[in-house]
């Protein structure tokens, strides 16, 4: 039987992921802040899918919570064989009316608590010559994103991560693979203070259907996965457009949303 250790489990795509997870045999490692819905998530995929379910609460921006899982991940004892980084949030404003505070912590969770836990994980399956690490990242690290300056640049920041360390593992046998979704339906916008609710609907995905796609990308060994149609399209109109283009139809975008 095979493990998965994923952040952020408690709503969401991480949600999606530990019952795909599950249901694909693994048994799993549930990481998040809330003990409540990770106790109650832990039972639903014990009765569904008679797999382990391993609850581990912890504030990942806590340097002593997140010292806990990496410790959980260089467990050789208890090996872990996928590492599904999702924990991250946003913040939605003009950066100097913004807390520096909050803005940090966003920083800590989206970028170093996602570098040591991959660090931490990668130990482990380099020496068994086995395992998967899978980054979430956003199409919004694939351009500038006014009004989202911070997350955007942290999302950059793990999509660059995840391909340079992909490349490092090659002939390894881990692998490493970022998925960059667009508009998912999750309590995402709410936490962030984003009203979506002017954005038509077939810019939307479920998070079932990302968690589907990215863990097909990882299985495939896949560098990068952008799902959806109207993302892939997205992200390359992006790659070939001009960053003072791409920097004021973001802007536009947010400004729609509000």
């Amino acid at each position: 039987m095979t493990t998965a250790l994923i952040t952020g489990a408690s709503a969401g795509i991480g949600n999606a992921f530990a019952s795909q997870l599950a249901a694909r045999g693994n048994d799993v490692v549930l990481v998040a802040r809330d003990e409540e819905r990770l106790q109650k998530l832990a039972a639903e995929l014990r009765a569904q899918h008679n797999i382990a379910a391993e609850v581990l609460a912890a504030d990942l921006t806590d340097t002593g919570a997140l010292a806990r899982v990496e410790a959980r991940l260089a467990d050789a004892a208890r090996p872990i064989d996928t590492l599904v980084n999702n924990a991250g949030f946003g913040s939605n404003g003009l950066l100097h009316e913004l807390d520096v505070d909050d803005e940090t912590r966003e920083i800590n969770l989206n970028v170093v608590a996602l570098v040591r836990l991959t660090h931490a994980a990668l130990g482990p399956m380099v020496a068994r010559r086995a395992g998967g690490i899978l980054n979430v990242s956003s199409i919004a690290g694939m351009q500038p994103t006014p009004r989202n300056a911070t997350y955007g640049a942290t999302k950059a920041f793990v999509t660059s991560f995840t391909q340079s360390v992909h490349e490092e593992l090659r002939g390894t046998g881990v692998r490493a693979t970022v998925v960059c979704p667009g508009f998912t339906r999750t309590e995402f916008q709410e936490r962030a203070g984003i009203d979506s609710s002017r954005l038509p609907g077939f810019l939307w995905q479920s998070a079932g259907e990302v968690a589907a796609g990215a863990l097909d990308a990882l299985e495939r060994g896949r560098a990068v996965y952008v799902p959806g149609t109207m993302n892939r399209m997205t992200a390359g109109f992006v790659s070939v457009l001009p960053d003072s283009v791409t920097r004021r139809a973001a802007a536009l975008v947010i400004k729609f949303s509000e």
